[in-house]
């Protein structure tokens, strides 16, 4: 019993011990599978190694040649803003600009997606809209709180179709006058003013006419001739591609234009002139005014090939009965309906054709802006001096576009046809105007 009961004393004491060891580990915290399992987390929190940053979002632009560095500026100064999260790639057109149109077309027609963002002729954006080869800016130009009003007129209803905007304004050209400030004091206000002015003053200082233009059967006609149906009120379509050009005021301004056509004071063969023979006749002297793009203010100040250097001045073309009206050219961008970045794309489009973009192509590019605060930026006038004269500005906004449609090509064609039988005799203004009514009519009718 006895030898019994220190057996049983011995066994608690075992046991009592080996409880207390137990206890004594989990107290100091040296058990060893405790402190792995503190510690993985930490280690599955690190990055592996080999992980890299996302990749930017690339986009691709496309525009023809640029002679300058303007175009290349605005890429390298928007990728940089935007560095890690949108990369900006060109791709060049071709220099013509009838095979860019084809080249746009045969992409998007077949859905493509390889130009997200893309520039345009004045005289494109109808066309394209009513194709769905491009997205619609409207909503997007609300939600970023942009105004429209800031940008000239001319362009922005160049870009509009069926009350929707589908291009953005980048850079404007317009019909300007420009006259010889040794000759006239100023540039007469109407038509009828300059008719009279050119009269009186062909044959001094050396000219031998009094006005120049083109009046060529080509694109320019068609400039020329838009410019006195505006001016005196007439229009050739509405805003939804309607034919309205037959009625009493497209017919006196055409009827403005032929007068000074079969004048006196232009030169005989004046419909053979396009730009290149009426502005090479301004800059050798040979007439007080001319009616030409912006390009003629440089053009005749130029000392190794221009004759009237310091003696021209430049001002908005006459007005008609309604208003003055000048044709609209320049470009405009618009973003691809199945590009597959469409809020990348919008940011580059408000980076370029806004303040940033539209001042670096000023100053490093010589192009005309259609955001108005910017003709009165020190640093681009200080480049280009004549943005900062009123007449060359005036001038500007009173452009107006050629007719939008989605068939602009065929209404071209039209017109030069039956306006240069008009003014060669073969036929009255009213005829032509008929005619023209009745074959745009025909076209669009057929173009359903």
């Amino acid at each position: 019993m006895k030898n019994l009961k220190k057996v049983i004393a011995v066994l608690l004491a075992l046991t009592l011990s080996v409880s207390l060891a137990a206890c004594g580990q989990k107290q100091t915290g040296k058990q060893e599978p405790a402190q792995k399992q503190e510690t993985a987390p930490k280690t599955e929190e690190k990055a592996p190694a080999n992980e890299t940053k996302a990749e930017p979002v690339k986009i691709v632009y496309a525009r023809g040649m640029d002679a300058t560095k303007a175009n290349i500026n605005i890429i390298e100064a928007f990728n940089k803003k935007y560095e890690g999260k949108i990369k900006v790639e060109f791709v060049e057109m071709p220099s013509d600009t009838g095979k860019q149109h084809d080249q746009y077309v045969t992409s998007f027609s077949a859905g493509g997606t390889e130009y997200d963002v893309f520039d345009v002729d004045v005289i494109w954006p109808a066309e394209f809209a009513q194709a769905g080869y491009s997205l619609p800016l409207d909503k997007l130009i609300e939600k970023d709180g942009i105004n429209m009003d800031d940008y000239m007129k001319g362009q922005v209803a160049a870009g509009t179709f069926k009350g929707k905007l589908w291009a953005f304004p980048k850079f404007i050209d317009a019909g300007l006058l420009f006259y010889r400030k040794d000759i006239v004091d100023k540039a007469p206000a109407t038509w009828e003013e300059l008719i009279a002015a050119a009269k009186a003053n062909k044959g001094k200082n050396g000219t031998k006419f009094g006005y120049l233009m083109q009046a060529k059967q080509y694109e320019g006609l068609v400039c020329n001739a838009v410019e006195f149906i505006s001016a005196y009120g007439g229009s050739v379509v509405d805003g939804d591609g309607n034919i309205i050009i037959n009625s009493p005021q497209t017919i006196k301004g055409l009827k403005v234009m032929k007068e000074i056509v079969n004048s006196d004071f232009v030169p005989n063969n004046i419909t053979t002139f396009a730009e290149p023979e009426s502005h090479t006749a301004f800059i050798e002297g040979q007439s007080v005014f001319i009616r030409n793009w912006p390009y003629q203010w440089a053009l005749g100040n130029d000392e190794k090939q221009s004759k009237i250097v310091g003696k021209l001045a430049m001002a908005p073309l006459p007005k008609g009965d309604a208003r003055a009206a000048a044709t609209l050219g320049g470009w405009m961008t618009m973003i691809n309906k199945n590009t597959k970045h469409p809020e990348a794309a919008w940011e580059f489009v408000k980076f370029m054709c806004g303040p940033e973009g539209q001042k670096i192509s000023a100053i490093d590019g010589g192009l005309s802006p259609t955001y108005l605060p910017l003709y009165k930026d020190a640093d681009v006038i200080a480049k280009n001096p004549h943005m900062g004269d009123p007449g060359f500005v005036e001038g500007l906004k009173a452009a107006v576009p050629r007719p939008v449609s989605p068939i602009y090509p065929k209404l071209s064609e039209i017109m030069q046809i039956e306006i240069s039988k008009a003014l060669a005799g073969q036929q009255s203004v009213e005829d032509a105007v008929k005619k023209m009514d009745e074959q745009m009519k025909a076209a669009v009718a057929a173009a359903k």
